[in-house]
């Protein structure tokens, strides 16, 4: 089991930045990859980043070049640097974690970009 606490979200202006927080706890070892996806008003959760143990690294090309995903390996936890935020990136994000093909979800954070 991993259990996944977010921390970060909130209401910023067009072109300004987020950094949002997943700290991960349990059975962080048998994790194989991390990120984040989100959820917009009327949209399906969508993939935002995603970091696999090995270091491979996928972003959603609507935020290519404007997200990164770090990681802090010692405190378990992984980021989401959110730069040039547009107000189109307003939606709840959710940290997700896969191990041995089960996939474990915080419980959300909302980030409101006003225009």
């Amino acid at each position: 089991q991993v259990q996944l606490v977010e921390s970060g979200g909130g209401l910023v202006q067009a072109g300004g930045s987020l950094r949002l927080s997943c700290a991960a706890s349990g059975s962080v070892f048998s994790i194989n990859a991390m990120g984040w996806y989100r959820q917009a008003p009327g949209k399906e959760r969508e993939l935002v980043a995603i970091r696999s143990n090995g270091g491979n690294i996928s972003y959603a090309g609507s935020v290519k070049g404007r997200f990164t995903i770090p990681r802090d390996r010692v405190k378990n936890t992984v980021y989401l640097q959110m730069n040039s935020l547009k107000p189109e990136d307003t939606a709840v994000y959710y940290c997700n974690a896969v191990m041995m093909g089960d996939d474990y979800w915080g419980q959300g954070t909302q980030v409101t970009v006003s225009s």
